[in-house]
């Protein structure tokens, strides 16, 4: 079975979507609503993150279940910009750049937990497939909440 690479894949994407999250979130705290629920979002692909960790060994992986979010010095100093700029044209605009990074992001991983679905339901693991359909459903809302502030903060960057 391959099951256990898949995982793998996805235990990487989940900690590259939650390391996104939080480095949207810290870049653009000006904006409230991106600051508090980029990372309440973030929160729960590090979750994914731990609970695809305790899995995994079913399937001949050993991942690590904390994920690194140690923010880089890059992301620091983003963070120390964001705090003393706060909402401009052009910060704007980095934010659609940035909201379309967790939209991909984000739909990658929902693709990864479809395949996890149903490979699940092939070899009939209901532990897989219950954390496989409740992760897709969160992963989805992460996705949906992008898309959905993409199109309000693009429209706000490119018309006005």
């Amino acid at each position: 079975m391959k099951i256990g690479t898949v995982l793998k894949g996805l235990h990487h994407d989940e900690n590259e979507l939650a390391r996104t999250l939080l480095r949207v979130a810290d870049q653009h705290r000006a904006d409230h609503e991106v600051f508090h629920l980029g990372r309440d979002l973030a929160d729960w692909s590090v979750r994914h993150v731990r609970e695809i960790a305790a899995v995994a060994g079913s399937f001949g992986e050993q991942l690590d279940p904390a994920p690194d979010d140690t923010p880089s010095p890059v992301d620091q100093a983003r963070r120390w910009v964001s705090q003393r700029m706060g909402r401009s044209s052009a910060t704007e605009l980095v934010l659609v750049r940035d909201l379309r990074d967790v939209y991909l992001r984000a739909s990658g991983v929902l693709t990864d937990w479809e395949m996890v679905g149903q490979a699940a339901q092939a070899i009939v693991h209901d532990e897989l497939l219950e954390l496989a359909t409740r992760c897709q459903a969160e992963t989805k809302r992460q996705a949906t909440w992008a898309n959905a502030k993409l199109k309000e903060v693009s429209t706000q960057a490119l018309v006005v």
